[in-house]
C-alpha cells in the first residue's frame, strides 16, 4: 500500500470557486461537521490505546471511557466499535464513490480529477482500517507488547491517512457540493 501518494504536492488543486452564497456553502459545512466526529473519535481512540499500552488505564477504566462516546453508544446498538466504525466510514465513502464523485466529476476535468483521486484515497482508507481491525483483533487475544506496538503503528497510520484525506476532501469539493447544487 503506498500512503506516501497523500502528500498534497501529487493531489490535484483544489479549485477556487468565487462567490459563493451562505447556503451553499452549507453542504460543506455538513461535510466538515461529519469529518469532525470521526476525527474526534479517532484521537479519543488513539489517546485510550497508548494509555492501555502503558498499562496506565485498565479494562475497566477503558470500557467507562469509550462508553461516554456518541459513536458507542451508537456502535452498541448495531454492533461492536471497530466493525461499526469501519461500516461507518464504508458507507460514508460509498455514498461520495457511487453518488457524489459522479457528479462532480461531471463539473469539469479539474473535478473530474479530484474525484478520482478522493476515490484512491479511499481505497487507501479502507486498507487502514482493515488492518487496524486486524491488530486490534489479535491484541485481545494477546495483549503482548508486540502487539501493542502493531496496533500503534496501524492506527497511527490510519490516522495521518484519514486526517489528510479528510481535510483535503473538505477543501477540495466542501464548496463544490453546493455551488454545483451536488447536495
Amino acid at each position: 500500500m503506498n500512503i506516501q501518494f497523500l502528500d498534497d504536492a501529487t493531489r490535484p488543486p483544489v479549485q477556487k470557486l468565487e462567490g459563493l452564497t451562505e447556503a451553499q456553502r452549507e453542504p460543506g459545512n455538513h461535510l466538515r461537521m461529519v469529518h469532525d466526529h470521526l476525527r474526534r473519535n479517532m484521537e479519543t481512540l488513539g489517546k485510550l490505546i497508548e494509555r492501555a499500552s502503558t498499562g496506565s488505564v485498565s479494562s475497566a477504566e477503558i470500557v467507562s471511557e469509550t462508553s461516554e462516546l456518541a459513536m458507542v453508544a451508537n456502535y452498541r446498538r448495531f454492533g461492536n466499535l471497530c466493525g461499526q466504525h469501519c461500516q461507518i466510514v464504508n458507507t460514508h465513502h460509498s455514498i461520495e464513490d457511487y453518488a457524489i464523485f459522479p457528479e462532480l466529476a461531471r463539473q469539469g476535468e479539474a473535478f473530474a480529477k479530484i474525484a478520482d483521486r478522493l476515490r484512491a484515497e479511499h481505497v487507501v482508507v479502507h486498507e487502514l482500517l482493515e488492518r487496524l481491525v486486524d491488530a486490534l483483533n489479535a491484541l485481545a487475544g494477546d495483549p503482548t507488547p508486540d502487539r501493542f506496538e502493531d496496533t500503534k503503528t496501524v492506527y497511527h497510520a490510519l490516522e495521518r491517512v484519514l486526517l489528510s484525506h479528510l481535510g483535503y476532501e473538505e477543501d477540495a469539493m466542501g464548496d463544490a457540493l453546493g455551488y454545483f447544487d451536488i447536495m
